[in-house]
């Protein structure tokens, strides 16, 4: 990555993400111009970029935009990136309209900032939390777990015969599981203790040593044989 500055070195006119021909002083250089030396890049205007800074995880926080800004050397630019803005909500978020919204036309008529946004059937509209998602996926895992039995619960619903007590004794280890983690997603007091539940922690070896509760779930040895 590029950028072009200014003939004073203290403006930038263009970031160059890669390269391409370009026409500087009124004379058209083709893409090769970028294996040229920095020295010769310097001389037209264009130093490389380097990055400060690394992505935080999207999964639980929302990013400033990067930032560019000429070294004090103005032999590079720096390219800011990591920067926090927000985390993203743990609860579930009523949707309202702000002022952005109502100026730009894209509320109804008559609206004010911090009305209730509602859906085409006068519902609430919620945007939903980390919180409710993960506990959403929880769910998810735990059908998925059991779902190899169902023609177990079948056979036992028309033909009377008996579900292995493995079995049942698996399924309702799932169901605590399940429960378990919902309440510890419902427990986390804040984005840290979140993270925590989603985070293996590691023994000095490397190896895992404690399995994030979030994916913490009871091992179906005893019951292999049985899924289809």
């Amino acid at each position: 990555m590029w950028a072009k500055l200014n003939d004073a070195g203290d403006t930038i006119e263009e970031i160059i993400s890669s390269p391409k021909s370009m026409t500087i002083n009124g004379i058209k250089h083709p893409r090769q111009m970028f294996q040229w030396t920095t020295a010769e890049l310097k001389a037209v205007g264009i130093v490389p970029v380097t990055t400060s800074g690394t992505p935080l995880n999207s999964a639980y926080y929302i990013e400033k935009d990067e930032a560019f800004a000429i070294a004090g050397d103005k032999n590079s630019v720096v390219r800011t990136i990591g920067e926090k803005a927000a985390d993203k909500a743990l609860a579930d978020v009523n949707e309202v309209w702000t002022q952005g919204d109502i100026d730009g036309g894209y509320a109804p008529d008559g609206t004010k900032a911090n009305d209730p946004k509602l859906d085409q059937d006068g519902n609430q509209v919620v945007t939903k939390g980390l919180k409710t998602n993960a506990k959403r996926k929880a769910t998810s895992d735990a059908n998925g777990f059991c779902q190899g039995f169902n023609w177990l619960i079948q056979r036992k619903v028309t033909a009377d015969t008996a579900i292995p007590s493995d079995v049942i004794t698996y399924m309702a280890a799932i169901r605590t599981d399940h429960k378990a983690i919902c309440d510890a997603i419902d427990g986390a007091s804040d984005m840290n203790a979140f993270i925590a539940l989603h985070t293996d922690t590691y023994k000095e070896d490397g190896t895992v040593d404690v399995v994030a509760r979030v994916n913490r779930w009871t091992d179906d040895k005893d019951v292999k044989q049985y899924r289809r």
